[in-house]
């Protein structure tokens, strides 16, 4: 079961965009206008974000739970975990890669390079069989999207900076732990096809940032057998048929956590990453967009948490694809939304479950800049 909000719910209701809103965040509405930001520019939304991230960084590289402190969003917030762990380095290091920034350049590249080593650590340390990447368990982030998050979220990492790190070494060596990775994830895929593994409050999206990780890997020339993503595809189209018949079937009832959004935008972008699959998937892909209108499956278990944000991001991702009138819509409207819960120290905090800082700011910023 989900936390107990701390402070008052803020839902997804529907928002009126205006200029101002957009502006701050670097939207425009016509496609090609000149006033569209340069693609190396970042708005002062990800900047404040960013920023943040960085001085929050501990002495070893690591990111944890909420950046040291207790959340001032949730006074009454205890750290469910304290310490620096795989997870949250990984998904931290993302939003900086995102934010323009590698091991080799830009202004955070040092960053970026700790984080890294971080979990190149972890990962070289850990044992070839399992799943886990990590020796730290219990997690605010394990506890919620399973228990080897940290392991899905380090394989995505890990496939965009594969060959991008500067020099023959480190990038070898990142490639060797990719691989490592890859192998668990492979060797661990559930017989459904998903990686919903040993609970966790929505597990689909470590099913959806492990299937993910492996296509990105693929496409770098990291061998991943054409079986697993396809056991995957016919396990996120079983639970998609399921959902669309009014029922929840036994393949998809632990994945759900009794909330669409974090499904069907698990399923958006398994069937949205070509434009065969968007071909092949038109009938379901139109089906889940036109839930976006309706701000009682936007809002997802009602109030925003960290499961919410990795959905948005999920479906960014999988309309940017494709573009188009859904694509801007969308776009405008969670830009929008995003500024409006940037709190004054540029962080996002969750109001339920994904509660800690570090999560939740990283997947917003990485939604931000789902462009680049």
């Amino acid at each position: 079961m989900p936390d107990v909000p701390g402070a008052k719910e803020i839902t997804m209701t529907a928002v009126k965009i205006s200029a101002v809103a957009l502006a701050a965040v670097g939207v425009c509405s016509i496609a090609g206008s000149p006033n569209r930001p340069k693609a190396e520019s970042n708005s002062p939304n990800v900047e404040r974000g960013v920023h943040w991230l960085v001085s929050v960084q501990g002495k070893d590289g690591g990111w944890g739970q909420d950046g040291g402190a207790t959340s001032y969003v949730r006074t009454t917030e205890r750290l469910e975990t304290n310490g620096n762990d795989v997870a949250n380095t990984a998904v931290a290091t993302l939003a900086l890669v995102h934010a323009g920034n590698s091991a080799v350049r830009g202004e955070y590249r040092l960053a970026v390079k700790n984080g890294v080593e971080f979990i190149l650590r972890s990962v070289e340390d850990s044992p070839e069989e399992g799943l886990a990447v990590t020796r730290i368990s219990g997690t605010q982030i394990q506890r919620k999207l399973g228990p080897f998050i940290d392991t899905f979220l380090t394989s995505t990492l890990l496939s965009e900076l594969d060959g991008n790190m500067g020099d023959a070494p480190s990038n070898q060596r990142v490639r060797r732990a990719l691989e490592k990775v890859v192998r668990k994830i492979e060797k661990n895929q559930q017989k459904d096809g998903s990686w919903n593994n040993s609970g966790g409050w929505a597990p689909i999206l470590g099913t959806s940032m492990a299937s993910r990780s492996l296509d990105q890997a693929a496409r770098k020339g990291v061998r991943v057998e054409a079986d697993t993503l396809a056991k995957v595809e016919r396990y996120t189209k079983a639970a998609q048929a399921g959902a669309a018949s009014g029922r929840v079937s036994a393949m998809a009832a632990p994945a759900s956590a009794g909330v669409p959004l974090y499904q069907n935008a698990q399923a958006l972008e398994q069937m949205s990453r070509s434009d065969q699959d968007r071909r092949k998937n038109a009938k379901e892909i139109r089906e889940i967009t036109s839930q976006l209108a309706d701000s009682r499956f936007v809002n997802g278990f009602g109030s925003m948490g960290g499961e919410e944000f990795f959905s948005y991001l999920n479906i960014s991702d999988s309309l940017h694809r494709s573009g188009g009138e859904e694509w801007t819509k969308w776009n405008n409207q969670i830009k929008t939304q995003l500024a409006r819960l940037q709190n004054e120290d540029g962080t996002w905090a969750g109001h339920h479950c994904i509660t800690g800082r570090v999560a939740v700011t990283s997947a917003a910023l990485m939604t931000l800049l789902v462009e680049r």
